[in-house]
């Protein structure tokens, strides 16, 4: 990709740098100065917003880091991407995709958009996904792995490399049974599967979706509609497979039927299952690990792209289910 925000003028202790579309500059900006501001804060620079160019003031290595965070977030948007706090995080912590990790990773294209890996840990999750018949992709919420796999599919569906896209939960969370809410078992299921559908908006025109949905190409449906069936030449995914049994994974694993593929992805801290229940998440990366054709991808807090506060509530409770999980004599008394 090439754009001109070439010209990078140093003059005493600020430097310029100078983007050519205004429009661009205006969301690497953001709204009231936001994402300006957070760079400052995070750099220890000063920025000014002067017409089409940038002003950075401070320590020259800062200056140089905060142009080198400007010149990525302006690629990055170029490409059509939204900017958002976490973008401007993540460009300043380790540099952004559509100009580094993204063009070294693949993509995804779907019929709204061209999806791209935004961490290092994501693009190791695409290739993943491009790559091998059945992928487990783990990690924390925001991370991408359900989005990601979501993309591989709507990918595949677009250009005729399957027939059929079928994205599956447990409908059965936090204790509560299908049998005791109101409505049909559309209006049961909905609510669960709701995630999945909002993924597939981001890739798909509403008409579009209907439609297929209409006609069986894409398909909704709590895991417990998967048994007893044969799932030949479609994408398969498996979201929050978390809280399955083992039994239930080993059924769903076992419908993978000919030229088809899958992608299981869950959060194995996050379980809604009965207390000395085991997942059947966990079983089966256990059971599965070394088998030919399978990829297990485990996602981490530095590839959660969602607020930078989910980022920071990820990392608090994975400290504190350390402490937990601690000795009691090695747990650090309050002082």
């Amino acid at each position: 990709m090439t754009f001109k925000s070439k010209r990078q003028i140093h003059s005493g202790q600020a430097t310029q740098v100078e983007f050519d579309d205004n429009s661009v500059l205006a969301r690497i900006v953001g709204p009231h100065n936001l994402h300006l501001s957070e760079i400052e804060r995070r750099l220890e620079i000063a920025i000014a917003h002067r017409g089409n160019r940038l002003v950075l003031q401070g320590p020259s290595t800062s200056r140089a880091h905060g142009a080198q965070v400007l010149r990525d977030l302006y690629a990055y948007a170029l490409a059509g991407h939204e900017i958002s706090s976490s973008d401007v995080e993540r460009a300043i912590n380790l540099g952004l995709g559509s100009e580094s990790v993204a063009a070294k990773s693949g993509v995804f294209a779907t019929p709204k958009r061209v999806i791209s890996a935004r961490t290092p840990g994501q693009a190791r999750y695409i290739e993943a996904l491009t790559h091998h018949d059945l992928v487990f992709g783990l990690g924390p919420a925001g991370s991408g792995k359900t989005y990601l796999a979501v993309a591989a599919g709507v990918a595949l569906l677009s250009r005729g490399a399957v027939d059929r896209l079928i994205l599956s939960r447990p409908a059965v969370e936090a204790g509560e049974r299908l049998g005791f809410l109101p409505g049909d078992m559309k209006e049961k299921v909905d609510p669960y599967l709701r995630p999945l559908y909002d993924a597939l908006h981001d890739m798909l025109p509403g008409d579009q979706i209907q439609r297929r949905l209409d006609e069986g190409v894409i398909e909704v449906a709590p895991l417990a509609f998967m048994r007893g069936r044969t799932l030949s030449h479609c994408y398969v995914i498996l979201d929050e497979a978390q809280n399955t049994t083992p039994q239930q994974m080993k059924m769903f694993l076992t419908r993978l039927g000919e030229g088809s593929r899958m992608a299981v992805t869950g959060d194995p801290t996050q379980t809604d299952l009965s207390p000395g229940q085991m997942s059947g998440l966990a079983e089966a990366r256990d059971v599965l690990a070394g088998v030919e054709g399978v990829a297990t991808v485990e996602l981490q807090e530095e590839d959660v792209v969602r607020h930078p506060m989910v980022r920071r509530i990820v990392r608090a409770y994975a400290a504190h289910d350390r402490l937990k999980a601690a000795p009691p004599g090695a747990r650090r008394q309050p002082g």
